[in-house]
């Protein structure tokens, strides 16, 4: 199947191939078409997947380009959790639309508001922005969604959990009734599902399997470590395995620049990101992990879907996610577009119980490595596959 058949245009298909773009993910094959309809769409897609040009691409195609465009209007809106995901999204916006007279801006807090009221006097086709700072700059009347034509949540079960399910709402309620909406969610929880049902109308859904997320290309492998040997093992995979680039998964922010100063302790030189972090700062130290200036970046959860790094090697995870569908996100950000990538985790015994979900999560077991300059004193467990969570039925 190639874009051309999915119904979009030849700037478009042209652009995609300027871009490499062979063929369509899973999830383009099934949204775009849906989209181009113009009906409503519920999708449930990881990251990874390519669900951003599964909405981007629709747009670029339906919106209006005809229509003359007021001051302070918006045509498009697509919301997001977070600032790294905010840009990330319009930078795609604006790779795709390259060969098109389309505007686009991504606004969110963190920043200084001035500039983003300035570029939205003249109006803006596609805004892609976080709940918070949008509704600031409405309040401030730098924007109306009187001209509104599409409405995309995006990571939508992320931004209710990181307490967005107000500003989203406050939001809803000042769009015209007349749109068309988008929901790209990584997990279908009852809140999202709640949230789909005030905001979506007659949907066609989607879904693309967790499964089918965790392809062949990413190799997937685990070490068991006693808890106190972790920054040692690191360190020494990164050394003995010749590991040239990794972004490293850990969960706490003062947990990530600990592991920072243990790793330049022993020769290792690494950045870490976090919400502690300035704006400013978290996108030089992006910027400079993207170009190669920085070759391990140890990250927070918060980061784990506002991360895009074309042809990321490896992905570590540090500490294993509480919760299984945050592995799934993790790995996504490797192995992506075909590309090949390694996954690695290191597991202590207190792990047990999150290992057991997400390989009930995969659906398979996932293969163990040992190190003999690493010998474990607390033996972690073999795996039980059908594990359930005491919390589910």
């Amino acid at each position: 199947m190639s874009f051309s058949k999915l119904g979009l245009s030849a700037p478009i298909v042209e652009r995609l191939a300027e871009l490499g773009y062979e063929s369509p993910t899973d999830i383009q094959n099934k949204a775009i078409p849906g989209a181009l309809s113009g009906r409503d769409i519920i999708a449930a897609a990881q990251t990874g997947t390519g669900k951003t040009a599964s909405f981007v691409l629709p747009i670029l195609e339906r919106i209006n380009k005809d229509h003359k465009l007021r001051g302070k209007r918006i045509r498009s809106l697509i919301l997001t959790p977070t600032r790294e995901l905010a840009v990330q999204v319009e930078q795609a916006v604006k790779q795709y639309a390259e060969n098109l007279s389309l505007t686009s801006l991504a606004v969110y807090g963190g920043v200084d508001s001035s500039a983003q009221k300035n570029a939205l006097i003249w109006g803006v086709d596609i805004l892609v922005a976080t709940p918070g700072r949008l509704l600031d700059l409405a309040h401030q009347r730098a924007l109306h969604f009187d001209e509104l034509q599409f409405l995309v949540l995006d990571e939508a079960d992320r931004m209710l959990d990181m307490g967005f399910i107000e500003d989203i709402n406050k939001i809803v309620e000042r769009l015209p009734e007349k749109r068309q909406n988008m929901l790209f969610s990584a997990t279908m929880s009852d809140q999202v599902k709640a949230l789909a049902k005030r905001t979506i109308h007659k949907p066609i859904e989607y879904s693309v399997s967790p499964k089918q997320v965790s392809h062949q290309a990413i190799s997937q492998w685990l070490v068991t470590v006693d808890k106190t040997n972790k920054s040692a093992l690191l360190s020494f995979l990164i050394k003995e395995q010749d590991w040239q680039q990794a972004l490293i998964f850990i969960e706490t922010k003062h947990g990530a620049a600990k592991l920072v100063s243990q790793m330049e302790k022993r020769g290792i030189k690494a950045e870490c990101i976090h919400s502690g972090r300035t704006q400013a700062n978290r996108e030089q130290i992006l910027s400079d992990f993207k170009s190669g200036k920085i070759h391990y970046l140890v990250a927070t959860g918060v980061a784990a879907r506002g991360i895009d790094i074309g042809q990321l090697e490896r992905v570590i995870n540090y500490d294993l996610p509480a919760q299984a569908d945050d592995y799934i996100h993790r790995i996504g950000r490797t192995g992506r577009a075909g590309a090949t990538g390694e996954a690695i985790s290191l597991v202590s015994k207190d792990n047990f119980r999150e290992l057991c979900a997400i390989e009930s999560r995969l659906g398979h077991i996932i293969e163990r490595r040992e190190f003999a300059e690493f010998p474990v004193k607390k033996t972690v467990p073999v795996s039980v596959l059908n594990f359930v969570p005491k919390n589910k039925k």
